[in-house]
């Protein structure tokens, strides 16, 4: 029997390399559906990202909606409804079904692990194996690379905040992560290690997931992934010391990471995943404390909320009332200057 197809799928929180790896992977021979999204001033080395793909994911979770990484705890049950609706999975084919004409596919995107079990049924009953490449870069930078890119222009105030909840949705999308993989074929890869020695970061993570590459890695002979990897690509070497974050969720964060990274050389490790279980719960309950503790700010905003709305609506249907008066008005001038005219007419008869 022909050997099936092999689709691999880079994901990982954003911010943490996905890209790079994607990129490095396309240059060692796996082929990426086109077209794929162009690069930006956020990342100008490109996204290697099939855009059909980050549309559809877009489609299917930003109506729940779930963002790239969420901080609610629920979020992944949230996100498996959507995935799992009929209509979701019957797009997925029609597209995913005029893909598979190569022997090793990649789809990148860092929603992926959201909706992972529509990608695993519906690619092996078209015949293909899904296995997973999760890119880890420690969470302080890839948020300060996250308000790097997408926080520059906003306060100091608003930066702390996103910090915070960006560390915290860095620790549940980790969660999430290896519950999606665990069971399937998967490699983690530290972005670090990519940077610094990629040969080696890629030799071992294709070897875990069973894929081959058009170049030999032991050999040093230059090639092209050697352009393409930058040691200057990490920029954001920081610390704790550098952001204002709980010390109860940096904890928490920093045993999280320590777990991820034990999968690196052994992706399926028991110990690891057990930590990682225990420290999900943790998570749940931190989160709830959290929004007890905030839940008078929470109502009082959305309270604002429904006030704003109620004045923009106020405004717009005084504005409406405004046009409607002027247009009475004018309508009577133009009666009162026609029913003139008329008289003026039977005065001359």
């Amino acid at each position: 029997m022909p050997e099936r197809v092999k689709l691999v799928i880079v994901t990982g929180s954003g911010r943490s390399g996905t890209s790079s790896v994607a990129g490095t992977l396309k240059r060692l021979g796996l082929h990426i559906p086109q077209p794929e999204v162009e690069a930006d001033e956020a990342n100008p080395r490109g996204y290697y990202e099939p855009l059909w793909v980050t549309e559809f994911h877009k489609d299917v979770l930003n109506p729940v909606p779930v963002r790239t990484i969420d901080t609610r705890p629920d979020a992944g049950a949230i996100a498996g409804e959507a995935g799992s609706a009929p209509e979701v999975e019957a797009r997925l084919r029609e597209w995913l079904s005029g893909q598979l004409d190569e022997p090793q596919i990649l789809v990148k995107d860092p929603r992926a692990f959201w909706i992972l079990p529509v990608w695993a049924k519906v690619a092996g009953e078209l015949g293909a194996d899904v296995s997973t490449l999760t890119m880890l870069r420690h969470p302080t930078e890839v948020v300060r690379s996250r308000d790097t890119a997408y926080l520059t222009e906003q306060e100091p105030a608003f930066r702390r905040q996103r910090e915070t909840a960006n560390i915290a949705a860095w620790v549940n999308a980790a969660f999430q992560t290896e519950l999606a993989t665990r069971g399937m074929p998967r490699a983690f890869v530290r972005y670090p290690d990519l940077i610094e020695d990629w040969r080696a970061a890629m030799t071992r993570a294709g070897e875990q997931l069973g894929i081959t590459y058009d170049a030999d890695l032991s050999s040093p002979d230059h090639h092209d992934v050697d352009d393409f990897i930058d040691v200057k690509l990490n920029r954001s070497r920081i610390t704790w010391d550098d952001l204002a974050v709980p010390a109860v969720l940096r904890d928490l964060a920093d045993r999280t990471w320590d777990a991820m990274n034990a999968l690196v050389d052994d992706p399926q490790d028991a110990a690891a995943v057990a930590a990682l279980e225990q420290m999900q719960g943790e998570y749940a309950e931190l989160f709830d404390w959290s929004a007890a503790i905030a839940m008078d700010s929470t109502t009082a905003k959305v309270a604002e909320g429904k006030r704003t709305v109620r004045r923009r609506k106020d405004a717009e249907l005084a504005g409406v009332r405004r046009e409607l008066h002027a247009l009475r008005d004018e309508n009577a001038k133009l009666r009162t200057s026609l029913t003139n005219r008329v008289a003026r007419r039977l005065r001359r008869r």
